[in-house]
């Protein structure tokens, strides 16, 4: 875990930019100016390893994993939220790019012959990674390239007061890394990035499903439960689910019934990870600043900030109140849109394909 100072935003030109790219390591998401967001599919991609051809991308690469013949390579391109297999990622970035702009024939003419993006990226990434992403977004299609922290634009799309002299602070929890951070004037005056993220409790409950159960579960599986029934913090109902995968020792299908509070304890390293990251930026905080958080609370954005609790539980270990944004998943891409053209109107930005 590593301290970082980043600018406004990481290049910024103040070129015309058409689209807006949540380029995360679970999902992208793609916003057209002035049509809202067009494109909402996992970062998955699915090739036939014997031909290196493209079978699937998205949502329907999605439903292969764990279900494909070996030749077949259900794959997610980006790894703690950089770029992991450059050509498939830009592969799968040309393909929402193209999904995004052709989605009504009027669109597809407004970005002829090419269309500039603007890309949200983890904070803390090195000069390599940020020239990967520019290079696999300009090999996709893209005019122009521009990039910005995904810690800012999570805050400006939950609403913070980002460019005001007073201290907001986000707490984001992605796919691939957690980004905490105080912003203000329009910068991100301290933060932190950790891979305790959402990939890692996936894991985490593969794990302990493998040890405790002797149970062979798929990536799909621990996902959803984790949405079903963890939680950061105890419930005042406790809930259960039966699961099914393949015996470690028989070989054969099982099931097994799991609870609540046996998948909170194990997602507790990463858990408290977050928490340390979030105590540890808040003790490197100034004072000025963190008596402006005090008073407005810490946000929480990302897909990671709908576990169960986990708002709770921070409030209880900081003292500070804590909110989960209206609207989590969305937070990044929607502050990159308002980066590039100001402040655009809820319906707007709620517009979502057909």
């Amino acid at each position: 875990m590593r301290s970082y100072k980043f600018p406004t935003i990481i290049r910024y030109g103040g070129l015309e930019v058409d689209l807006a790219i949540d380029l995360g390591t679970a999902n992208v998401l793609v916003y057209i100016k002035g049509k809202g967001i067009l494109v909402r599919e996992p970062s998955v991609v699915a090739q036939d390893e014997r031909t290196k051809r493209t079978l699937a991308i998205g949502e329907e690469a999605r439903e292969m994993l764990g279900r494909t013949p070996r030749h077949i390579r259900a794959v997610r391109p980006m790894r703690d939220g950089v770029i992991a297999d450059f050509d498939v990622t830009a592969a799968m970035l040309s393909y929402f790019i193209k999904k995004a702009t052709h989605t009504h024939a009027a669109i597809a003419r407004l970005f002829e012959p090419k269309p500039s993006v603007l890309i949200c990226i983890p904070a803390e990434i090195t000069s390599v990674e940020e020239r990967a992403v520019h290079d696999a977004a300009k090999l996709a299609g893209a005019r122009h390239v521009e990039l910005i922290a995904q810690p800012l634009a999570a805050a400006i799309g939950a609403g913070l007061p980002v460019d005001e002299p007073v201290g907001s602070m986000v707490v984001d929890i992605g796919g691939g890394t957690t980004d905490v951070a105080v912003i203000a004037l329009g910068g991100i005056v301290v933060g932190r990035s950790i891979r305790a993220a959402g990939n890692e409790l996936d894991e985490a409950i593969l794990r302990h499903i493998r040890q405790v159960h002797n149970l062979t579960i798929g990536e799909r599986t621990a996902e959803e439960i984790k949405i079903t029934i963890g939680s950061a913090r105890r419930l005042e109902r406790e809930l259960t689910m039966e699961i099914r995968g393949r015996d470690m020792i028989t070989g054969l299908p099982k099931s097994v019934r799991i609870t609540s509070a046996e998948v909170r304890e194990t997602l507790g390293e990463q858990v408290n990870a977050i928490l340390e990251a979030v105590k540890a930026v808040l003790e490197q905080t100034p004072p000025e600043l963190a008596a402006d958080i005090a008073d407005r609370g810490i946000m929480l954005t990302g897909g990671g900030a709908l576990l169960r609790g986990l708002d709770l539980l921070i409030g209880d270990v900081t003292g500070i109140a804590t909110i989960v944004a209206e609207d989590p998943l969305s937070c990044a891409v929607i502050g990159t849109a308002r980066r590039i053209r100001g402040p655009a109107s809820p319906a707007e930005l709620a517009m979502y394909p057909e």
